[in-house]
């Protein structure tokens, strides 16, 4: 069992919330669980932990059973060698559910957590009830971009190539983690200072902490031929699940949802203001009430198809 005490968390989150290891299939998966109400998966985006959720787990578990988990490679969780294509990190995650006793569940993915959200939408659907991504860039349904594209769009995009080197990123990371992984928070956030500083370096310190963390925080874009693949097939049957698709003003915008509606029929738009990359930390209590209603079925205060 870990501990949530040297965090920095919410007034009585640990009233409230659990850190366990699962095994499941001979892995070992960190998560934080805890509320009551039908389950909610929580699947965090690069290069963080399930404490990219902390702000909002309070609210949401009044009215749903938490459970923030550590994907394969990331946090607490086991980092093999192998299995960071999208399909294998959803089965990990169905196994998870399962053994944690929830056979149905709604799921919500941040950045490329959205990868594996999609995937056990579209693998797992007796599973899944609703679906929530959240700054959303999904390979094998989004286009992919121009190799000489504009400037702001490489800003956006440029660690896509650069993570998937063999060896060459880790070599020019290693030591340097706080500087690489902190500008990718100073620059995609609203503000280089609206992810604290305590906040990026709890991200930081579970990547430094473990010798095998940087090559696993590098092994999802090293898998993308595969998950590439894996969604141009997952993409010829739409979804058919109610699909909020949230964007921070200033980073990602509405290209979410134009995302889920190359793959999903029933697709709810949120762009948030004053809101860059990682909405759950920069705009929580806005996010909160979004995300509530969709799951509770709720009209929300977006854009949703017909």
């Amino acid at each position: 069992m870990t501990t949530l005490r040297s965090l920095r968390l919410p007034d009585r989150f640990t009233d409230v919330f659990t850190s366990r290891l699962v095994e499941v299939d001979g892995l070992r998966l960190h998560a934080v669980t805890g509320g009551h109400g039908p389950a909610l998966l929580l699947v965090g985006g690069w290069p963080q932990t399930w404490y990219a959720w902390r702000e909002v787990m309070p609210a949401l578990a009044r009215e749903h059973t938490v459970v923030a988990v550590d994907s394969r490679g990331a946090g607490l969780s086991d980092k093999p060698d192998d299995g960071y294509d999208a399909g294998t990190l959803a089965a990990d995650l169905v196994a998870l559910m399962s053994a944690l006793g929830h056979d149905r569940f709604d799921v919500v993915g941040h950045d490329i957590g959205t990868w594996t959200a999609y995937a056990l939408a579209a693998d797992h659907p007796e599973r899944v009830g609703r679906l929530a991504v959240v700054e959303a860039v999904i390979p094998g349904l989004t286009p992919s971009p121009p190799a000489f594209g504009p400037a702001g769009l490489n800003q956006k995009l440029w660690q896509f190539g650069f993570n998937r080197l063999t060896d060459l990123n880790e070599e020019l990371v290693r030591g340097r983690e706080r500087i690489f992984f902190g500008w990718q928070f100073a620059t995609k956030a609203a503000t280089p200072t609206t992810i604290p500083a305590y906040a990026v370096d709890v991200y930081v310190n579970a990547i430094t902490a473990d010798p095998r963390a940087l090559g696993a925080s590098f092994a999802y874009y090293r898998a993308l031929d595969e998950t590439i693949a894996q969604n141009e097939r997952r993409a010829r049957t739409r979804l058919t699940l109610p699909v909020l698709a949230v964007g921070g003003a200033l980073w990602s915008g509405a290209n979410a949802a134009q995302t889920m509606r190359l793959a999903a029929d029933a697709v709810t738009e949120v762009v948030l203001d004053d809101c860059g990359h990682y909405p759950a930390e920069e705009q929580p209590a806005r996010f909160v009430e979004v995300l509530a209603a969709f799951l509770r079925g709720e009209a929300t205060a977006g854009v949703p198809d017909s």
